[in-house]
């Protein structure tokens, strides 16, 4: 493809909004519509870039060539599915959808019209993940925390969906296995649905990952411990800090070798912007992307297994 992607953004929420500031900077891209049912949240992001604010996705069938969705979870299916349909690329905010039926549907409405299918699993795009190489270094434990004061959005979904799904699709990626058992606990705090949650993943090979994830925690983190046949590594995502923890060649006691840690800080990083730049180099290029549709359907998958359950 040549010249510039016309690009449009569904849904001027929290994330929709720096989707739009993205687009308008990248010099390939060229915004040319917001679409969102809320007035003043789609003005305001129309008017800061001077393009339309329309408030049916529909109306942007033939004039764009590629689309962020951004909206509620329980509209990225039909949205999506419009978009399609009509041959436009879709970089759809996670989950995918809210089921696999869903899922599956759009997976095959994409490969039937030629249109490339992403999802937005932002964390894969954190610099100190891409730099992690995990190549013939199969983790034997992972432990995971996503923690997060509460807030009023992205209460539609569960805690499971909301947060602990980034580090499901982080862990599904680094294992390469589906979980053969899944162990989960999870309350409700201040909402209906479950605000914090606990998960064991038990995969084929050996592996088994912890992860906890809550939405109602007095701090912020976001880290992922790999523990390795020899040392761990260390993910910070909210501070993009990669760290190796591995033995050295001296001993710290007698026969327990020395810990060497080594630590980089990427200051620079833009994850969102990394995510899209790769969203729009998969179009001109007819490459698949780090995070295709199957990868979000199957990171579904396990998140769904766990909210079962969740239920109460």
């Amino acid at each position: 493809m040549t010249g510039k992607l016309r690009c449009a953004v569904v849904g001027t929420g929290h994330l929709g909004r720096f989707h739009a500031d993205k687009y308008a900077a990248l010099p390939d891209c060229e915004l040319v519509a917001v679409v969102d049912v809320d007035e003043a949240a789609g003005r305001a992001v129309a008017d800061k870039h001077g393009v339309p604010l329309l408030d049916d996705h529909r109306a942007l069938l033939g004039q764009v060539d590629a689309v962020s969705v951004a909206a509620p979870t329980s509209l990225h299916y039909r949205i999506t599915r419009d978009l399609l349909s009509a041959g436009v690329h879709v970089l759809v905010e996670k989950p995918i959808t809210t089921t696999l039926d869903e899922a599956d549907e759009l997976i095959e409405l994409a490969h039937r019209h030629g249109a490339l299918l992403q999802v937005g699993h932002l964390e894969r795009f954190n610099a100190a993940l891409m730099d992690l190489d995990m190549k013939n270094k199969p983790p034997r434990f992972i432990e995971c925390h996503r923690l997060a004061p509460f807030k009023p959005r992205a209460t539609d979904v569960s805690v499971v969906l909301d947060l602990m799904i980034h580090d499901i699709d982080i862990i599904l990626s680094l294992v390469n296995e589906t979980p053969e058992r899944i162990d989960a606990k999870g309350v409700p705090v201040l909402t209906q649905d479950t605000d914090i949650a606990n998960a064991r993943l038990q995969f084929p090979g050996g592996c088994v990952a912890n992860v906890t994830a809550s939405r109602v925690s007095m701090k912020v983190e976001r880290k992922v411990r790999l523990f390795l046949p020899h040392g761990y590594v260390s993910v910070d995502f909210q501070n993009r800090v990669l760290t190796h923890h591995r033995p050295g060649d001296r001993e710290m006691f007698p026969g327990i070798p020395e810990i060497i840690s080594e630590e980089s800080v990427f200051e620079d990083g833009d994850a969102l912007m990394a995510e899209i730049r790769d969203f729009t180099a998969c179009i001109r290029e007819g490459r698949t992307p780090l995070v295709d549709g199957h990868a979000g359907r199957r990171a579904l998958a396990t998140a769904i297994q766990i909210s079962k359950q969740l239920q109460y």
